[in-house]
């Protein structure tokens, strides 16, 4: 289930610092067992209840990957979207994601070089009130001179 903002392209000339724009998404078990899947990791802190309720996390946990996705999403789909190229990104992860936990992800400019084409992010997700992912991004945004 997804609550997302509008898709689409924002042209770095369109851009301004502290532009944001978010997305939420449940997190569930397929789309665990999914990327599991996807990227070959099947640590059983994500897949095993048993194994999992012995861990430092008291239970099955999402890939921390996963959550990053996330960001990656708002990026290539809204801010600045369609066209943008990843240069970068930083993560570091405070909490974790949860099966049935609501993940809001939120992108925001910080810094725009219009010569060089790139944007800076403050990249972040969160639970609740609580920060699970934290970080920046930098990126290639689309260009109206490059159409």
């Amino acid at each position: 289930m997804l609550d997302n903002q509008p898709r689409g392209t924002i042209c770095i000339e369109d851009l301004a610092i502290g532009m944001t724009r978010h997305l939420r998404k449940q997190v569930t078990d397929h789309d665990i067992a999914l990327f599991a899947e996807v990227s070959t990791d099947h640590n059983p802190v994500h897949l095993d209840d048993a194994y999992a309720r012995e861990t430092m996390f008291h239970g099955r946990i999402a890939h921390g990957m996963l959550t990053a996705g996330l960001i990656s999403a708002v990026i290539g789909e809204q801010l600045p979207g369609h066209g943008t190229v990843y240069l970068g990104q930083t993560l570091k992860f405070m909490a974790p994601v949860r099966p049935g936990d609501s993940v809001l992800a939120e992108v925001t400019v910080t810094a725009i070089d219009l010569g060089k084409r790139r944007v800076t992010l403050e990249t972040r997700c969160l639970v609740g009130d609580t920060v699970v992912l934290k970080g920046e991004a930098v990126v290639l945004a689309p260009s109206r001179k490059f159409d």
